[in-house]
C-alpha cells in the first residue's frame, strides 16, 4: 500500500537522526569540556557523590595551607624562643661567675649585674615585639585568661591547652585525694625518763638528703633543740631540716626534706653505736599509705615503724574527674581538652579533706583550624605564656614567687643581695626555672608541630590525592571512549541524514501511479 498523508519511513528516520545527533553533541560536549557529567542528567547520582568530593577537596587544600601557616607560626615563635634561652643561659652562667667571691672583685660582680640587666631587658623585648603578620607571640595575648583562683590553694596555673568551642568558659576542678609529703623521720628523745629532751652520751649523726651528705657531732648532754639548730645549719648542705615536735624538746624531733615529692627523701643514721641500751637512738617513718595526722594533741607514736629513711609522695589529685600526674606539689593533665599545669600552695596539697578548688579558663589561647571539618576533632588550641622577665623562672620559697626580674639590680636575687645573704641558691634555682619553661616551651611547640601538623598534612595531602582520584574516577571524561563513541554517533548521523532523504523520496513514487 502506499500512502502520502504519512510518511512512516521518514518519521523513523528522523527520530533516529534525532537520537544519533544528540548522542554526537553529547560526545562533543563532553570532548569539549574533558568531563563526563556536565549537568545532573548525565548522572544523577554520579553528581550527588562528586560535589560532595568537590566540597571535601576545597577544605583539604584550604586546611593544607592552614596547617603550613599555623606551621609558620609556631617556627617563627620558636625561633624567637631559642634567642631567649641562648640569653637565659648566658645569665646563669653570669650568676656562677658571680658566686665565686673569693675570685672576683665588687666591680667584676658589679659589671656582671649589668649584663644580667641587659640579658634580661633583651628577653621582655623579644617578648614584646616577635610577631608574625601583625600577630603578637610572645607576650601573652596567645594565652588563656583564667579567673576565679584561689592563691591560697592554688600557687601558679599555667593552662596549654583549652576546648572553648560552644562554651563561655571551662571549668577547671581539682579534687587533692592523697597529700603530699616531704620524707620525714621522727625521733622521740631518749628513753632515760630521768634526762628527756638531751643526748645522754657523745651523738654523730649522718644526715643525707637529695642535696648531699654530712656528719655532725653532738655533745652529751645537749638539748634536743641545739640537735635542730645544727641541722638547719646544714640545709643547704643536705637538703634536710629539723624541728622540734609541737615545738617541745620532751616531744622529739622530726627530720625531714625541705621539697615534697617521691624524688625527695631523708635518712638520719647514728654512726656510734651506743653502749647502753637506755640511749638507743631510733628513728620511724609513717607507712607509705598513712597521710599525716595532726599531731597537735600527741604524736602518735604506736602508728609508725622504725626506720632510718624515708622518701616524700608526690600529690594525688583529680582534675575535671582525670587522674593527674603528680610531682611534689604539681599537678597536671594532658588531654585533648585541657592541658593544664599546677602548682598547689602546700596547706591545700597536703589536706585530701580540703573542699575543692575551681576556677575557669575564660578565653584566650591560639586557635588553629587543622582539618576540613570545623569541629573539636579538627581544631588544635595552644596557649603561649608571656616570657617576659616578670613571668619566667616563677620559684616559690617561704611562700613568695620570684621570678626572673627579680635577679635584676636592686631585685632580692640579684647579685650584690645574694652576697649579702651568702647564698646563691634562689637566683641561681630561678635562673634554672626560667631556662626550664622556656625549653618546656620550645620543647612543647616543637612536638606539636612535629606530631601534630606535619603528619597531619601528610595525612591530608594522601586524602587529596585520593579524593582527586576518586572524584576524576566519576566526573571526568574517558577521551579514549569518547572519541570511539564520536566517531560511531557521526556516522550514524551521516546514515541517518542519508536515509531520511530516501524516505522522503520514496513517496514520490506515488506520481508514477498517476501516468
Amino acid at each position: 500500500m502506499s500512502r502520502i498523508n504519512s510518511n512512516i519511513p521518514s518519521l523513523i528516520a528522523q527520530a533516529s537522526l534525532n537520537r544519533n545527533n544528540q548522542e554526537l553533541q553529547l560526545r562533543l560536549e563532553r570532548l569539549s569540556t574533558g568531563l563526563r557529567i556536565n549537568r545532573g542528567a548525565d548522572d544523577p547520582a554520579g553528581l550527588i557523590i562528586t560535589e560532595r568530593i568537590r566540597s571535601d577537596l576545597n577544605g583539604i587544600e584550604q586546611a593544607i595551607k592552614n596547617v603550613e601557616r599555623a606551621s609558620s607560626v609556631i617556627a617563627t615563635t620558636e625561633g624567637a624562643l631559642a634567642e631567649v634561652s641562648d640569653l637565659l643561659t648566658s645569665i646563669r652562667a653570669l650568676m656562677v661567675e658571680a658566686s665565686n667571691t673569693g675570685a672576683n672583685s665588687k666591680e667584676e660582680r658589679a659589671a656582671n649585674q649589668l649584663q644580667i640587666d641587659s640579658a634580661i631587658d633583651s628577653i621582655t623585648r623579644i617578648s614584646n615585639t616577635a610577631s608574625f603578620g601583625g600577630l603578637k607571640l610572645l607576650n601573652g595575648s596567645l594565652d588563656y585568661t583564667l579567673s576565679g583562683i584561689n592563691t591560697s590553694e592554688i600557687s601558679q596555673a599555667r593552662v596549654n591547652t583549652a576546648s572553648l568551642i560552644n562554651v563561655d568558659s571551662l571549668e577547671v576542678e581539682i579534687d587533692v585525694i592523697a597529700s603530699a609529703q616531704v620524707g620525714a623521720l621522727y625521733y622521740n628523745g631518749n628513753t632515760n625518763t630521768s634526762f628527756p629532751g638531751v643526748t645522754l652520751s657523745a651523738t654523730t649523726l649522718e644526715i643525707v638528703g637529695p642535696a648531699g651528705v654530712e656528719v655532725i657531732t653532738f655533745q652529751s648532754g645537749q638539748s634536743l633543740s641545739t640537735i635542730v639548730t645544727g641541722i638547719n645549719k646544714l640545709t643547704a648542705s643536705t637538703g634536710v631540716e629539723a624541728e622540734l615536735i609541737n615545738g617541745n624538746v620532751n616531744s622529739g624531733i622530726v627530720f625531714k626534706s625541705v621539697d615534697y615529692g617521691a624524688s625527695s627523701f631523708v635518712s638520719v643514721k647514728r654512726l656510734d653505736a651506743p653502749s647502753s641500751s637506755d640511749d638507743g637512738w631510733e628513728t620511724y617513718r609513717f607507712p607509705d599509705s598513712f597521710d599525716l595526722p595532726d599531731i597537735s594533741g600527741g604524736f602518735p607514736w604506736g602508728s609508725v615503724d622504725s626506720s632510718s629513711r624515708d622518701k616524700g609522695r608526690n600529690v594525688s589529685a583529680l582534675i575535671n574527674g582525670n587522674l593527674a600526674t603528680g610531682d611534689g606539689l604539681k599537678a597536671s593533665v594532658n588531654s585533648q581538652t585541657l592541658a593544664v599545669e599546677l602548682l598547689l600552695d602546700e596547706s591545700f596539697a597536703t589536706d585530701p579533706t580540703a573542699a575543692n578548688s575551681i576556677f575557669n579558663v575564660t578565653g584566650g589561647g591560639a586557635l588553629f583550624q587543622i582539618g576540613p571539618d570545623i569541629t573539636t576533632q579538627q581544631q588544635l588550641s595552644v596557649g603561649i605564656a608571656s616570657v617576659a622577665a616578670s613571668n619566667l623562672g616563677g620559684v616559690l620559697d617561704s611562700g613568695t614567687m620570684y621570678f626572673l626580674s627579680s635577679i635584676k639590680s636592686g631585685g632580692a636575687n640579684s647579685i650584690e643581695e645574694s652576697v649579702d645573704r651568702g647564698d646563691f641558691t634562689l637566683a641561681s634555682k630561678v635562673a634554672q626555672s626560667a631556662i626550664d619553661q622556656v625549653t618546656i616551651l620550645r620543647g612543647r611547640l616543637g612536638a606539636i608541630e612535629k606530631n601534630s601538623l606535619e603528619t597531619n598534612i601528610r595525612s591530608m595531602q594522601a586524602a587529596f590525592e585520593n579524593l582527586t582520584a576518586s572524584n576524576s574516577r566519576i566526573r571526568d571524561a574517558d577521551f579514549a571512549a569518547e572519541t570511539s563513541l564520536l566517531t560511531r554517533a557521526q556516522i550514524l548521523s551521516s546514515a541517518g541524514t542519508s536515509i531520511l532523504q530516501l524516505a522522503n523520496q520514496q513517496s514520490q513514487q506515488v506520481l508514477q501511479l498517476l501516468g
